[in-house]
């Protein structure tokens, strides 16, 4: 049997030639790929075929825009059951946003934030800071097009096919022997070979003598065959929801900002940042990503009552119009905590949700992705609910904070916690009670809300609490004996989330099989 792998080349640097590089055409681009690279390929993997993927005018990447991402996923999509693997040949300049995009497109949403069609291929981004072909004349058929000799190319081509034999079902980014999970990617270097960088998050891979995969970083197969893409059923979900997206996704304003030094007054309230953004939020755009400082500290307008500021003034009423405010870093690692400094806790009491350790780029892809499917079919999301998504982890590119997941972030350890995704509870695994529920508005003296094992365990502590595979919450001690269980082991897939929500609310959810099996608290 043969192993396909199905190319989408766009255009970009990878595929440019001539003195002023422009894209090949997808045709002279296919005829010179399979004349001078499949061969070479085939050498290694005698099994692989190679198909070429119609997808129109190639461009430079810095002329791509959202509909331009439908249309890459639309491509892929409707060759899903021809191929085993797919590579997007891209440029570099907005690989990083579509990689983000692709993750968010391919997945199939329900209203409740969780999937109903997933990946279950790899879909591998590539391309070059070099041309992969040298062209000796303007005029040279693209049948007579050599490799260049000093191209990063060629070899980023060769991992990206070494990546997609390992079968990681999720949208992946592969640059200098690196591979990367897309939606974690920045580009980081605009002159050198080794040009993006995950910072949040580690490697998936690596391509040396042999391609190492790191199995415990990528994401897990679908839960269930039935939101495989795999299934005729799951791929008719994702398709439908891909019209409308393609549809309705120009609409959908998102506005990066960035924080910098500018002139303000406090008295009368003025600022030259206040001004850009109301002109801005003037145009009609749905959401803000703000590229703040630090760890998520923006100007105010006025340090010492910030909501007397311009900027406040401006982000406030921005977010009582409806704009999703959406606080990011400009700091290439790192969690955005706004609270730490009295500089950004205003941002939340103006209406912002921070992104904790997301890229600004896939926060920018992510929210274009929830304002688009707002309306979508059964979905009648409010600002809350996609503010809420936003801070919520769906295909890998952001923390989970408030769920404790069978299959990510399965423990909590000693003096780890989740917390709900407003700060208004947490719940800790305490050195010496185990877990504990408490409510932030309760004195820390008061007993906790929720904790199974009383105020006095009769336990080897500390010990560590598992969200299990078998769909059962445990509570281990310092020996391994386990000293309380919530006794969920359903029947079928137990794929489940311990999940705590605003309220609180502490509950056991299945995702496999779209069920509440415990309720904890209250």
């Amino acid at each position: 049997m043969s192993f396909t792998i199905g190319i989408l080349y766009t255009g970009g640097t990878i595929g440019s030639v001539g003195h002023v590089l422009s894209p090949l055409s997808d045709g002279d681009f296919e005829t010179a790929f399979d004349d001078t690279i499949t061969p070479i390929l085939k050498s290694q993997y005698d099994d692989l075929a190679v198909s070429f993927i119609p997808y129109g005018k190639s461009l430079d990447s810095t002329n791509l825009q959202p509909s331009d991402w439908c249309k890459m996923a639309a491509a892929i999509l409707g060759d899903y059951d021809n191929c085993d693997a797919f590579i997007v040949l891209h440029g570099t300049d907005t690989m990083a946003y579509s990689a983000s995009a692709l993750s968010f497109l391919f997945t199939g949403l329900q209203p409740n934030g969780f999937p109903n069609a997933v990946l279950s291929k790899p879909v591998i981004l590539t391309g070059s800071q070099v041309p992969l072909f040298y062209q000796k004349a303007k005029d040279e058929p693209a049948a007579d097009l050599t490799i260049r000799f000093d191209t990063d190319a060629y070899q980023n081509v060769c991992g990206a096919v070494s990546a997609a034999y390992t079968g990681v079902p999720e949208v992946c980014l592969f640059f200098r022997n690196t591979l990367f999970r897309g939606n974690r990617t920045a580009k980081t270097n605009a002159s050198e070979f080794d040009a993006f960088s995950s910072p949040n998050y580690p490697a998936l891979g690596e391509a040396g003598i042999e391609f190492y995969l790191d199995n415990d970083n990528t994401l897990h197969l679908p839960t269930t065959q039935e939101i495989s893409l795999d299934s005729p059923d799951a791929q008719a979900v994702l398709q439908d929801q891909l019209s409308y997206l393609t549809d309705h996704i120009d609409g959908a304003g998102v506005l990066p900002f960035l924080a910098y030094p500018a002139p303000y007054t406090e008295s009368p309230a003025a600022s030259a940042l206040a001004n850009v953004l109301a002109a801005a939020l003037g145009t009609g755009i749905g959401g803000l990503v703000l590229e703040s400082y630090g760890e998520g500290n923006f100007p105010s307008g006025n340090p010492d009552t910030p909501s007397d500021g311009a900027i406040y003034q401006v982000l406030a009423a921005a977010h009582a119009g409806g704009v999703v405010i959406v606080d990011n870093t400009q700091v290439l690692a790192g969690i955005v905590n706004s609270t730490a400094y009295a500089s950004g806790s205003w941002l939340a009491d103006a209406g912002a949700v921070g992104a904790f350790d997301m890229t600004p780029l896939a926060s920018v892809a992510k929210l274009i992705y929830l304002l688009t499917l707002r309306h979508y079919g059964s979905n009648d999301w409010s600002q809350a609910h996609v503010e809420q998504l936003m801070q919520t982890n769906i295909t890998g590119e952001i923390m989970d904070v408030n769920r404790l997941d069978t299959r990510g972030e399965w423990y909590l350890a000693p003096g780890e916690q989740i917390m709900a995704l407003d700060g208004s509870a947490t719940l800790t695994n305490d050195h010496a009670l185990g877990p504990a529920l408490r409510s932030a508005s309760q004195p820390a003296t008061d007993p906790p809300l929720w904790a199974p094992l009383g105020d006095s365990p009769d336990a080897d502590m500390p010990g560590r609490l598992y969200m299990q595979g078998d769909g059962n919450l445990v509570f281990y001690d310092a020996s391994n004996i386990a000293r309380w269980a919530s006794g969920t082991t359903p029947a079928g897939p137990a794929t489940s989330m311990l999940i705590l929500d605003p309220g609180p609310n502490l509950y056991i959810y299945n995702y496999a099989q779209g069920e509440v099996t415990a309720e904890l608290y209250p």
